[in-house]
């Protein structure tokens, strides 16, 4: 019995596991309908134009679909949206996930409003990643209910109010990011009690206040960012009592006063310190030598005094020591010269003095020196590329003396050399046109002599070269013709002589500066085929003959400059044809004729012409009228003569009293520009009106002191781009746009308004608008500053210094686009073609030659077909390394032709076209066709045959389908976008 009893009991365990198993799956299958049901619901209130979740159907697998992530059981545990372009709303569905949601991440898309409140119901969450949206208002109640939440990342969004005080109940919260959003108010002292923190990111806000000496009571710390933002007072010295734990400390920005504690000494862990534009003064504490670990030292653009604590040597692992735009004064301690590590050593714009440390160099990697802007005097160190990496030395603007040490021109690393503005002599070293990245030199207002260096005037990269205001006392250089990359050549005052002769070919020029020198002949006719100038500066030497007509041919031509020399004949008419010339100076030649009287001529100051005695008529008066009052010869004056001639000497009185108090309101201007420019918010001297779209440090006089030459950065489509550093230390970028033939109305409400939009836009990859100044013939557009320039300047600029060095690396990004100083592609020059007559002629765009569709030459209109053109020839220019305009392309013109000429030569010279770093790994190969196979579709002649952009998008998304990580071989897919 008991036998049969225990197969019986047997046999209804066995009934019942089997009556569970039936019950689970039954529940299972249930649960993965009703969340089939919640995402099909989520997917219904997105807005998706990729189609992205096209793939989001109920007859295929739930754990399939792109984004879901699930368990061994078939539960969704996460669900992924991030970079798909997404928009719309977040369905309440959604939190029909809650019972096992565990990672939720919607980064990168297109969201904005409020954030959904059906978040705080999924109270499984560990991660949370709602980053680079547009969400605003506050974050609503409810959060504490995430108890399990680790992560919570939501910067670059639009959040306003004041910081959460929810997050304070999530005891096992690490990482919370609040950056880059509109948070205003103090930050809650509260904050410190954040016990489990490893990761503090409030920067980038609007929050005022001091900081709580409370955050020096962060148990966990590891990282803690506060910069950017409004917060006023000094450091908290607790900030030290984090010795055990943090690593890095980010106060940049933030209108810091007061002295650097020297308890941050304590923090033995830190390897990053970030105290940067702030108001900081006193010394720099010696204690921060105590520090060992510390690779990254930036107190720059404060208000530090006295000199370098020799104990900053002891920090070994340093690897950048930034302390420009200070006071700080003395030597440079020669310890500094031996730490191991130094990569980039930055103390420019302070007081520093004596000679630097000759062992420079010898010990540290150095990369980026620049100890401009002091009074550093002695020779230049002559090691200071011992280690070959260094990259860019900029010494301009001390006391230097002797010679250019012979090093640097063997430093093949080198590629930005200043050292302008000293006391060297000596001639310019043998080597530099060896270098293989050189692209800029700079040794202008020196003793230097002459001649220059043969291999120097055929640097392969060299773009800009300045020598002006050196004694060279040489034959003019007449290789410069034949530099293949030179773009802006300055020469004045360099006591050049001889002719310019014939010039059969040009460089890229755009900018050519030999004035002050003692050049003869003619000017050459020939520099009509400089098709880029657009400044030419030929004043002040012996030139003779006429003005070349071909000049006004010149394209973009804004200014030319040919006063004070010996030209005769008269002033070519074709210069009253030209849109984009703003200067036109003749002034004291032998000029003869009649001035034209349109185009240019109806505005020119009359400054530009006079000097020249034969001329009359236009802005000068009527030619007849000027012969009808010149006096007869051989005649004795009778009064009606006497008369006149004492209304002329009455008329030059007047005049010279108008230039005494033109002179006086200038100066009285400066006068009162250097009193109140501090006390100004908005400019208005000169009718000048500053509009700006966020909160600004400056004023529109701030801003129109730094239009001068010397200061331009660029030239494109819409306008000449000048650097503005204005008094606050801040450095922005100034478009001044082309006036065409038919000026744009800064006053026009319609133009206005679309300035008013695009500052209102908000995108992370566009470069942001700070605002907008004009007066009644000028528009000045003014843009965040970006340091890294455009990645065509390095694409192109720079082959060898691994920034893009193989094709692994490589994004899909223009010349029109700039890196910000984390390399960060922003799209410039964003709606500015709105701003300009939809009628421009060809000249207007021509800094954008070689990217134009071919039609533009017969419609004189663009549109997105033109720009999938444009896009197609950024294509090529990443797959080949090369500029949409080279010699080597000859017959055929641009980078399309010759690719397409390669394409139909067969496999080799598709080779050839796709060759560099990695292209023989077979799927690297694979990847480069595909994109050729794009570019070349966006590059068709015909614009119907052009895709769309977001075909294109889609395209290039299946292109690398086998992308591998370098230290893995197995095949991943990636974006390319």
């Amino acid at each position: 019995m008991g036998r049969k009893g225990d197969d019986a009991a047997m046999q209804w365990l066995l009934w019942a596991l089997l009556l569970i198993a039936v019950a689970m799956t039954v529940c299972t299958a249930a649960a993965g309908s009703a969340e089939m049901e919640a995402l099909l619901a989520v997917k219904a209130a997105l807005v998706d134009p990729d189609g992205a979740l096209s793939g989001w159907s109920p007859e295929s697998s739930l754990c399939n679909w792109v984004g879901v992530v699930c368990n061994a059981s078939g539960t969704i545990t996460g669900l992924d949206l991030s970079d798909l372009n997404l928009a719309g709303t977040i369905s309440d569905d959604v939190q029909q996930l809650g019972a096992s949601l565990i990672s939720l991440n919607i980064s990168n898309n297109n969201f904005s409003g409020s954030l959904p409140l059906a978040f705080t119901n999924l109270t499984r969450l560990q991660f949370l990643d709602i980053s680079h949206n547009f969400f605003n208002g506050s974050i609503p109640l409810g959060f504490f209910r995430l108890k399990s939440l680790l992560n919570f990342t939501a910067y670059s969004n639009s959040f306003s109010g004041s910081l959460p005080a929810e997050f304070l109940h999530l005891p096992w919260l690490q990482h919370f990011d609040l950056s880059g959003s509109y948070f205003s108010g103090p930050i809650p002292a509260e904050y410190g009690a954040l016990s489990s923190v490893e990761y503090l990111d409030l920067s980038g806000n609007l929050l005022n206040g001091t900081i709580p000496p409370q955050l020096g009571s962060l148990p966990a710390i590891r990282f803690l960012k506060l910069g950017w933002n409004h917060i006023s007072g000094t450091i908290p010295p607790e900030l030290g009592n984090l010795s055990a734990t943090l690593e890095s400390l980010d106060l940049a920005g933030a209108e810091l006063s007061g002295h650097i504690p020297p308890e941050l000494g304590h923090l033995s862990l830190l390897n990053t310190l970030f105290l940067y534009k702030n108001n900081l003064s006193g010394h720099i504490p010696p204690e921060l030598g105590d520090i060992p670990n510390l690779m990254s030292l930036d107190l720059s653009q404060n208000m530090l005094t006295g000199g370098i604590p020799s104990s900053l040597a002891n920090m070994q692992n340093l690897t950048l020591l930034s302390l420009m735009y200070n006071n700080l004064s003395g030597r440079i301690p020669a310890a500094i010269a031996s730490l191991p590590n130094l990569a980039t050593f930055l103390i420019w714009n302070n007081s520093f003095s004596g000679h630097l440390p000759r062992e420079l160099g010898r010990s540290s990697p150095l990369v980026w020196f620049d100890a401009s802007a002091n009074h550093f005097s002695g020779p230049i160190p002559s090691d200071l590329c011992a280690g070959g990496s260094l990259f860019k030395l900029m010494l301009f603007s001390n006391s230097f003396t002797g010679a250019i040490p012979p090093s640097l021109a063997h430093c093949q690393s080198l590629w930005r050399l200043r050292i302008e503005d000293n006391q060297l002599n000596g001639t310019i070293p043998v080597g530099f046109g060896t270098l293989k990245n050189f692209s800029y030199l700079d040794v202008s207002h020196n003793q230097l002599s002459g001649p220059l260096p043969e291999d120097l005037l055929k640097a392969p990269l060299l773009q800009n070269f300045d020598v002006s205001y050196n004694p060279l006392s040489c034959s003019f250089p007449e290789a410069i013709w034949k530099m293949k990359s030179l773009q802006k050549f300055y020469a004045s005052a360099c006591d050049f002589t001889g002719a310019i002769s014939d010039v059969q070919q040009c460089p890229p020029l755009l900018t050519l500066d030999l004035s002050g020198n003692l050049l003869t002949g003619s000017i050459s006719s020939g520099l009509g085929r400089c098709r880029r100038l657009t400044l030419l500066n030929l004043s002040g030497n012996k030139l003779s003959g006429s003005i070349p007509s071909e000049l006004a041919g010149l394209p973009v031509l804004a200014t030319l400059e040919l006063s004070h020399n010996n030209l005769s004949g008269s002033i070519p008419s074709d210069f009253q044809n030209t849109t984009t010339l703003e200067v036109f100076d003749v002034s004291y030649n032998n000029l003869s004729g009649i001035v034209p009287s349109s185009g240019l001529f109806k505005i020119i100051n009359l400054g530009m012409l006079v000097g020249n005695k034969g001329l009359c008529g236009g802005v000068l008066g009527a030619c007849a009228s000027l012969e009808n009052e010149m006096l007869p010869p051989h005649h004795e004056p009778n009064k009606r003569s006497l008369g006149l001639m004492a209304w002329v000497v009455a008329a030059i009185f007047a005049m010279a009293l108008v230039i005494l108090m033109a002179s006086f309101r200038c100066f009285y201007k400066q006068y009162k520009w250097y009193i109140c420019s501090k006390l100004r918010q908005d400019g208005d001297e000169d009718g000048w009106k500053l509009t700006a779209f966020q909160r600004l440090s400056f004023t529109a006089d701030d801003i129109v002191q730094c239009l001068t030459t010397n200061n331009i950065i660029g030239m494109g489509a819409a306008g000449t781009v000048y650097r503005a550093d204005v008094p606050s230390g801040e450095v922005i970028a100034v478009k001044k746009l082309w006036r065409s033939q038919k000026e744009v109305d800064v006053k026009d409400p319609q133009i206005l308004g679309e300035v008013d939009v695009l500052g209102s836009v908000r995108h992370r990859n566009i470069v942001r608008l700070l605002g907008c100044c004009s007066n009644s013939d000028t528009t000045l557009l003014l843009y965040e500053y970006m340091p890294n320039g455009s990645l065509g300047d390095l694409l192109h600029g720079n082959k060898e210094a691994n920034v893009l060095a193989d094709w692994m690396t490589r994004d899909v990004k223009s010349n029109n686009i700039l890196l910000d100083s984390n390399m960060e592609a922003r799209v410039a020059d964003f709606g500015v073609a709105k701003l300009i007559e939809e009628t421009e002629s060809m000249s207007v765009i021509a800094g954008s030659y070689g990217y134009i569709a071919p039609e533009y030459a017969y419609t004189m209109q663009v549109d997105e077909k033109s720009d999938i053109y444009s896009f197609g020839v950024v294509l090529l220019e990443l797959l080949t390394g090369k500029r949409p305009i080279e010699a080597e392309y000859g017959d055929a013109v641009n980078i399309v032709e010759w690719v397409r000429e390669k394409v139909q030569g067969g496999e080799e010279a598709v080779a050839e076209v796709l060759g560099g770093e990695g292209a023989a790994i077979s799927w690297v190969r694979e990847e480069m066709t595909l994109v050729l196979r794009v570019a070349l579709l966006c590059t068709s002649k015909a614009p119907i045959d052009r895709p769309s952009m977001r075909d294109v998008v889609t395209m290039l998304s299946e292109a690398k389908p086998r992308r591998k990580h370098p230290h893995d071989p197995t095949p991943t897919t990636t974006r390319i976008l």
